[in-house]
């Protein structure tokens, strides 16, 4: 059985000392802010002056990685004679997968005798974050390239992901909600409830009444969707509000005796479109 290594993008929402530790290795989604030259990686900037700039106005715009850079990093295993399981961001968000997909099929040409693998998680941020841990997982157990490649296909369907947003301007400019509904449920203290589907697209659930009650919202509904025997894990992400990622991360124990895996931050190229304030919740469910 041939060794591989998996890599995984920054839609995931992992930190670089995370990705390390499970010597996992990554490409970067880019991002540039409005009526600026430069673009950045999305490590490149830290996640506090990234999100105190959209608070100021800063508009980000985010980029997917493109085949030429999938490929770069490929090589790098490829002619070390390691096979190459890589654990994409959603395609139903991101072009990124298809851009794996695109490399992955002009490097089988060039390397038949490896193996290039991807996978579209169907997930996003520390939902695609919990798929990359499954991998690792998988690996550590001595399960083949192959293998781990057909569980977490079959896993991906039945990991749910619940999200609240702060303010409702940043899902107006993605075009997830009017203009007026943005208005006045920011008026009016909504705050809705998202979900991705099972096609990898983030999709408008419902709504609560205030802060508070979107986090317990996001609790309760993933908490529906668990089995009986549910020990975890439970990712939480957030964007530059860690006391209502434990806000949420204890009200979860409440609920269920069990304890977050991990809290983690919230990328700039997630951020971009869901703003500052952004809490997320991950779990393996009965379905998504």
């Amino acid at each position: 059985m041939s060794d591989y290594k998996i890599i995984a993008d920054t839609g995931a929402d992992i930190s670089q000392e995370i990705l390390k530790r499970w010597d996992v290795d990554y490409c970067q989604l880019t991002f540039k802010f409005d009526g600026e030259e430069t673009e950045y990686k999305n490590f490149d900037m830290d996640t506090k002056v990234f999100y105190d700039k959209m608070r100021k106005g800063g508009v980000a715009r985010t980029s997917a990685i493109n085949s030429e850079g999938f490929k770069d990093k490929f090589k790098v295993y490829l002619d070390q004679g390691l096979d190459v399981l890589y654990t994409g961001f959603s395609s139903g968000i991101s072009a990124t997968v298809s851009s794996a997909q695109s490399a992955a099929e002009e490097l089988r040409t060039e390397y038949p005798d490896r193996k290039i693998i991807v996978v579209d998680t169907l997930s996003a941020s520390s939902g695609a974050g919990l798929m990359v841990k499954f991998a690792v997982d998988n690996k550590n157990k001595g399960m083949s390239i192959e293998e781990n490649a057909k569980d977490l296909d079959s896993r991906k369907m039945g990991l749910s992901h619940w999200f609240t947003v702060e303010d409702l301007v940043y899902l107006k400019r993605g075009g997830r909600i009017s203009p007026t509904v943005a208005f006045v449920g920011n008026l009016l203290g909504v705050k809705p409830i998202l979900h991705v589907d099972d096609e990898g697209h983030l999709i408008n659930m419902t709504k609560a009444r205030n802060r508070k009650g979107s986090l317990k919202m996001i609790v309760d509904k993933c908490v529906e969707n668990l089995p009986e025997d549910f020990k975890g894990p439970v990712f939480i992400s957030h964007a530059d509000s860690l006391d209502d990622a434990r806000f949420t991360a204890e009200y979860f124990k409440e609920r269920t005796g069990v304890k977050a895996d991990l809290i983690s931050e919230i990328g700039p190229v997630i951020g971009a479109h869901a703003g500052p304030g952004t809490i997320a919740l991950f779990a393996e469910g009965i379905k998504r």
